[in-house]
């Protein structure tokens, strides 16, 4: 009775190790958001920076590599607090657990930017940011409406531009904060005010430049929402230029600032005037053209009038109409023979193209051409099949195999497979590997010589 056998057991090498270890922590772990306390700060020439996070309980080693780190716009410091969005990854090297950082921000900035990008996702998945919600601007409103603090420096900008481009414009002023905790809750209360009064064609949400902290009113879910749900277009002008908002995505159009807010939604008063007086110069000319075609109609058929009575045109006109109808009956009888000349010769051709003689002459083509291509099939096999003997014949003649069945062999080093050439690439006592035709040998260089 024969014992069971043991198995094999899967013996793991160190590397194997901490490659497949490297290899579970990145695929279970998507890119982090962590935040935590900069320590021991390295900067090498090599551009790349090194440091630890930590809190209270815990700290982790960091790697930021050049690329990433040329996209900072601060200067990280060993003690200041920040935000990193990372992926979990192991250095085999030392087998130390680390992250890999992609992005990273102080702290402060860094939780609005990320409720920023998180409530931007949201609301983009909803589809709040669709093109085919947006609604178009008139292209002359009755009246303009502004959401802005009545004290800031956006209002004055807006009125300065729109006096300037259409003073005919009425405009309404809707007040609110534009900054603190109460500002997201009158913007809100103002876009549903305006929507119910229906006085304006067009709304323009508006405040200046700021930092991230600054324009978090202009970031909040409730009023994206409300802007969404706007029945009246609005233009968002928020901050300067380089600035973005959630209510410049909602928004129906968005401008890089206040003033560019105001140009978007009025008319220029120069370029429409310029328009009407060329529109006025165009009828004008238009009229006075048309006149002087009416009255030489007139002046013609006073002439025409003058020279011949109706009633002779009518009696004219009456004798053409008989000539052409006998004209028409000729020309008719005259078609008819033609087309049954044509139908006669039609029908001769037609008995002439009999599908049945065109089958033969076909079927005869196909036997002549079938025959052809076999031949020419035959004579290409042949000279194919005479030039693979005679490559396999050369090949053969040139195989290194052949010419070990003749007695040679290869020798080569066992410690790099080098093939050895000359006796000065060997030393006494080295093993090397003679490869012969069949097999090989395992040889030890006793002595070498010229």
């Amino acid at each position: 009775m024969s014992l069971p056998s043991t198995p094999e057991r899967d013996i793991f090498s160190v590397s194997r190790l901490v490659r497949e270890t490297r290899a579970v922590l990145e695929g279970s772990f998507p890119l982090l958001w962590i935040s935590g306390e900069i320590s021991n700060l390295a900067q090498p020439a090599s551009g790349h920076i090194y440091f630890s996070l930590k809190d209270e309980a815990a700290q982790v080693r960091c790697a930021m590599f050049r690329m990433k780190r040329q996209r900072l716009r601060f200067q990280p410091q060993n003690g200041q607090q920040v935000l990193i969005r990372a992926r979990v990854s192991l250095y085999e090297a030392r087998g130390e657990f680390q992250l890999i950082v992609e992005q990273m921000e102080p702290s402060g900035e860094g939780a609005l930017r990320l409720a920023f990008e998180q409530l931007k996702a949201k609301l983009s998945d909803e589809g709040l940011f669709d093109a085919e919600n947006k609604i178009g601007l008139p292209s002359l409103p009755k009246q303009v409406g502004i959401i802005t603090s009545p004290s800031g420096a956006a209002i004055r900008d807006l009125l300065t531009v729109l006096r300037r481009r259409f003073p005919a414009l009425p405009v309404v002023i809707y007040p609110v904060q534009v900054q603190g905790d109460e500002a997201p809750v009158q913007i809100v209360k103002m876009l549903q005010l305006a929507n119910q009064r229906k006085e304006c064609d067009v709304l323009i949400l508006s405040r200046g430049g700021g930092s991230l902290e600054d324009l978090q009113a202009f970031n909040d879910e409730s009023v994206a929402r409300a802007i969404h749900h706007s029945q009246i277009p609005i233009v968002s002008g928020v901050g300067h230029e380089i600035d973005f908002t959630i209510a410049d995505f909602v928004a129906d159009h968005r401008a890089p600032t206040p003033s560019a807010a105001a140009e978007l939604v009025t008319p220029d008063q120069q370029v429409w005037r310029q328009g009407l007086v060329g529109l006025s110069q165009r009828l004008s000319r238009y009229q006075q053209r048309k006149l002087q075609q009416l009255k030489e109609s007139v002046n013609g058929l006073e002439r025409r009038l003058s020279k011949q009575h109706p009633m002779q045109r009518l009696q004219q006109h009456a004798q053409r109409l008989d000539e052409l109808g006998v004209r028409l009956r000729r020309g008719m009888h005259l078609n008819l023979l033609q087309r049954a000349r044509g139908l006669e010769q039609l029908q001769t051709r037609l008995t002439a193209q009999s599908p049945t003689h065109r089958l033969e002459k076909l079927a005869h083509n196909y036997q002549t051409l079938d025959e052809r291509l076999k031949r020419t099939m035959t004579q290409r096999l042949e000279q194919a099949k005479s030039r693979l003997g005679q490559v396999v014949r050369d090949l053969h003649t040139l195989s290194p195999l052949n010419t070990l069945s003749r007695g040679y062999a290869i020798v080569s080093r066992q410690e790099d497979g080098g093939i050895v050439r000359s006796y000065t690439e060997v030393k006494p006592g080295e093993n090397v590997t003679a490869r012969l035709s069949q097999g090989s040998l395992t040889c030890r260089v006793l002595d070498t010589e010229e």
